[in-house]
């Protein structure tokens, strides 16, 4: 039988040599040191976007204004939306390079639905219902498809999805004629107060936004789903053996990222009012971004809901800055967000 484990071993107070097994005793000053470094990395994100709010302050005066702010947070609503659902694919271990596509595709399907059903049902709200419920609808069908081809198909997610991504952008410029899918003005103007209109002083896609973060976050934080989602992403082999579903959660998954593009593309469609083969265009790079930069792994098993949102807001600060500033130029943004995805990845390798 074997002896039992000593005190100290029980307290975790030594750990065993890497050559013999001799217990090693872990200095306090490490430990302490190593919590200091984990809490340094979940407020990394808040930390460099309070600088970032700093220093916008000082190069322009506009940028702290309220209408400033306001619009700051409303465009980082349509990415900030799909980075909630791009953080349970990543965590999970998967990439989708589809979003911006698929939200085009949405958007476009849309508008000739609505356009072509508003002489028959008549009111402005019916036909906009009618395209909200499309809209969620094509979202999930899009992820379902995503999941099936990845788990029931064994293809790589970065393979499917990159193909998807031609895939849709090239049907809406089918639809489309090669030009763009505008919404019928008087539907235009019924649907505009959905992005156009403010509750409290806050415009609605902020609400939405902050709605479909708070849930995401009970989600992955306070349900099984949330528990099987962290950890397919750290060891599917493991969860498999823990008899968790790994292809139904990631077939879940996928559709709740699907229902994340659809719920944004509802709210961007009465922007303009069209959709054209550049709508959506890097918003795949944006979303990807705002997970990673908000401190979730590159590989899975772990991130947080709060870190994306910051992500994405951090994110919408640094454009905006460069937009009020002039300090490069603001065709420069995306390659910004390209750098800053490969400098967070860089500093995660380093980490671990």
């Amino acid at each position: 039988m074997p002896p039992e484990p000593t005190d100290a071993v029980k307290q975790g107070a030594a750990t065993p040599a890497a050559a013999g097994g001799t217990p090693r005793p872990v200095e306090p000053g490490s430990r302490a040191g190593g919590r200091a470094r984990a809490l340094l990395h979940g407020l990394g994100p808040l930390l460099g976007l309070i600088v970032l709010c700093i220093a916008g302050t000082v190069l322009n005066g506009d940028f702290a204004t309220l209408d400033n702010v306001m619009n700051v947070l409303t465009r980082t609503a349509f990415i900030g939306i799909i980075a909630v659902g791009m953080c349970f694919v990543i965590i999970s271990g998967g990439i989708d390079l589809s979003v911006g596509s698929m939200a085009a595709l949405i958007a476009g399907a849309m508008i000739l639905v609505m356009n072509r059903l508003a002489p028959s049902l008549g009111s402005p709200t019916s036909v906009i219902a009618l395209g909200i419920g499309i809209a969620l609808l094509l979202g999930a069908l899009f992820g379902l498809a995503h999941g099936l081809l990845i788990t029931r198909g064994g293809i790589e997610p970065f393979i499917v999805t990159l193909g998807t991504l031609g895939i849709f952008r090239a049907y809406l410029t089918y639809f489309a004629d090669g030009g763009a899918l505008t919404l019928d003005m008087e539907l235009s103007d019924a649907y505009s107060p959905v992005y156009y209109a403010n509750l409290l002083g806050i415009p609605i896609p902020v609400w939405v936004f902050l709605a479909v973060a708070l849930v995401g976050g009970l989600i992955l934080n306070r349900t099984a789903y949330g528990r099987y989602v962290q950890a397919i992403g750290s060891n599917e082999q493991v969860a498999r053996y823990a008899a968790v579903d790994v292809n139904r959660i990631k077939v879940l998954t996928y559709m709740l990222l699907g229902i994340c593009v659809g719920i944004a593309t509802v709210l961007y469609v009465p922007r303009l009012g069209s959709a054209s083969p550049t709508t959506g265009l890097l918003w795949e790079l944006e979303a990807i971004a705002a997970v990673i930069v908000g401190g979730t792994a590159l590989k899975g098993g772990s991130g947080t809901i709060t870190g994306t949102v910051v992500g994405a807001v951090l994110l919408s600060v640094i454009s905006n800055i460069l937009n009020l500033t002039s300090i490069i130029s603001v065709y420069l943004n995306s390659a910004v967000q390209g750098f800053v995805i490969i400098g967070v990845a860089f500093m995660q390798r380093r980490r671990k």
